[in-house]
């Protein structure tokens, strides 16, 4: 149902993009319309990548730089049967990451400094999980695709006034040529927000299925709703239509669910996942993730950590049992 919505809103952006050509220069206008938009999308496919990194400031890092998360992604990867994906890190204090790239081929992971000062393993491991999640799914394309869709939009709207607003032999009028200024875009975004909060969900599963654990991903994105709250990211602030590709919402002022918003409400994603986790339970056929599967391999790194009390799941081995109500303690700083 996700991947038919998703199909129905793209075709929906694209309709309103020739819609637009077609009422600013008829036939013509929507020839040339579609030629723009052909350009701006094949424009955006082998560049979109590089510009959302190098517009966040973000720096590849390798194994030996950063061996515990470059490790941790190329071990999730190895689950989600994709090929290993660069990874970034940004020099920002909110708490945040997003996925980029055309195909899994050409793929980007990036995640800030203020998020591995927060988040435990495990709860790192769901958001990266979320990430690689988009990337199998494809979304990074799809986001691309509509973003540029929505921007040629307003640049059209933009120019309906110039083409069309003084011409007395203009069918629509001064009245029609505003309201199209107006509204096109607005409908653009809508639909472009619409897209990002379907593939949200889309993602938050099948991260969930590629960690081996829903709370996980939930206890991440609880805390990364608060901590976000109180911490200002200039770049996207700078860049807002760059906000759809972030797990959390980076903007200031949007909180609810709703036609607006670039992401569903978290407490709304949360309840999904511990109810996800919740429907495995009964039948025990869950498995742990790669975060207790390769702990044995890093205890030289790492300081040892107090076991929990709390009894197995079908995602943990029993002795570690990290859920969202009890994450243990992130060692990343």
């Amino acid at each position: 149902m996700n991947y038919f919505k998703t199909g129905l809103l793209i075709a929906a952006i694209t309709g309103l993009f020739l819609a637009v050509g077609f009422l600013i220069g008829g036939t013509s206008g929507m020839v040339i319309a579609l030629v723009i938009a052909i350009a701006m999308n094949g424009f955006a496919y082998w560049n979109s990548d590089k510009m959302v990194l190098r517009m966040y400031g973000a720096r590849q890092i390798t194994r030996q730089e950063a061996p515990e998360i470059v490790g941790l992604v190329a071990e999730l990867a190895g689950r989600a049967n994709l090929p290993m994906p660069k990874v970034y890190i940004m020099d920002n204090p909110q708490p945040n990451a997003f996925a980029t790239g055309r195909n899994p081929e050409n793929a980007a992971v990036a995640v800030t400094q203020g998020i591995l000062k927060i988040l435990s393993r495990e709860e790192l491991a769901g958001v990266i999980a979320h990430e690689l999640a988009h990337i199998k799914n494809r979304d990074t394309l799809t986001m691309t695709v509509t973003a540029t869709l929505a921007g040629a939009i307003s640049m059209l709207a933009n120019f309906a006034l110039f083409f069309g607003g003084g011409d007395r032999d203009n069918r629509m009028g001064i009245i029609g040529t505003l309201a199209i200024m107006i509204l096109a875009p607005l409908g653009a975004m809508l639909v472009q927000m619409a897209i990002s909060r379907t593939r949200e969900y889309s993602a938050d599963h099948t991260g969930a299925e590629i960690c081996g654990n829903p709370e996980w991903l939930a206890s991440a994105l609880q805390k990364l709703e608060r901590s976000a709250r109180g911490i200002e990211n200039r770049e996207a602030e700078r860049n807002p239509a760059s906000a759809s590709l972030f797990i959390i919402n980076p903007l200031h002022g949007a909180r609810a669910d709703n036609l607006f918003s670039t992401h569903p409400a978290t407490a709304n994603r949360v309840a999904k996942l511990m109810d996800m986790a919740r429907s495995v339970m009964p039948g025990g056929g869950g498995r742990s993730g790669p975060v207790k599967q390769s702990r044995d391999k890093r205890k030289q790194h790492m300081s040892p950590r107090p076991r929990s009390s709390r009894g197995s799941t079908p995602y943990t081995d029993g002795d570690d049992g990290s859920s969202a109500s009890d994450p243990s303690r992130g060692p990343w700083g």
